[in-house]
């Protein structure tokens, strides 16, 4: 009963906070704000950039946003992050999928609980490789934005890019989705929910133990 009751509590836990990554790696993919950089001279302008556009804040227009014209023209790391986090978007997607049929709580038929545990182990490997792929993006345009911003070649007078919310909604994104992953794997290697356990044990016995019904016969010859 308690194995039961573990299982089931790992694989809500884990679908949970997948789920909860993916969502989060999809709003960080498509929010504009990667990078944030407040001007110095004018406190009243503020601008963000993320994968897709470039926005600037001002108090009296408000917000004004301009998609980027050229894929080619973007840099390096731009580039690369649109690809991997459209990726971590579709490995997440498909983890989703394939991990929920192997769930206890639905039904495909009576004796499928291999079958389960494998889509449970494939769905826990999805969502760690949609979490490594949403982590690499998000540290690597972290990373480059550190160098930058210490980097003593540029005047000190030029503005610097720091750190968006973006990058720490894909942080906590990556992480979650790895750790759901690993708690559905830890769902996986348990001891197997009884779905008709008792089904099973009788039929087992019988299979295993055919003697024990005769058992009162061969006593008697």
């Amino acid at each position: 009963m308690m194995a039961l009751v573990f299982r089931t509590v790992m694989q809500s836990f884990g679908i949970s906070l997948s789920l909860l990554g993916w969502v989060l790696s999809i709003i960080a993919t498509y929010l504009p704000h990667w990078k944030n950089l407040n001007l110095d001279l004018n406190e009243m302008e503020n601008w963000t950039m993320g994968l897709w556009q470039t926005c600037v804040i001002q108090e009296e227009v408000g917000r004004q946003c301009k998609d980027f014209d050229s894929f080619l023209a973007l840099p390096a790391e731009l580039r690369i992050s649109r690809i991997l986090m459209f990726l971590s978007n579709g490995l997440g997607f498909l983890g989703l999928l394939v991990s929920g049929f192997g769930l206890d709580c639905l039904r495909i038929g009576d004796r499928q609980q291999d079958c389960k545990k494998r889509l449970l182990i494939l769905g826990g490997l999805l969502f760690w490789t949609s979490g490594v792929t949403a982590l690499v993006p998000v540290s690597w345009v972290a990373h480059l934005t550190v160098q930058e911003f210490w980097d003593e070649t540029i005047p000190e007078i030029v503005p610097r890019w720091e750190f968006g919310e973006a990058l720490f909604i894909g942080w906590f994104a990556g992480f979650s989705l790895l750790l759901g992953g690993s708690l559905l794997h830890c769902a996986a290697c348990s001891t197997q929910a009884p779905g008709a356990s008792g089904h099973y044990a009788v039929a087992e016995m019988q299979t295993q133990c055919p003697y024990l019904g005769n058992r009162t016969t061969d006593h008697k010859v």
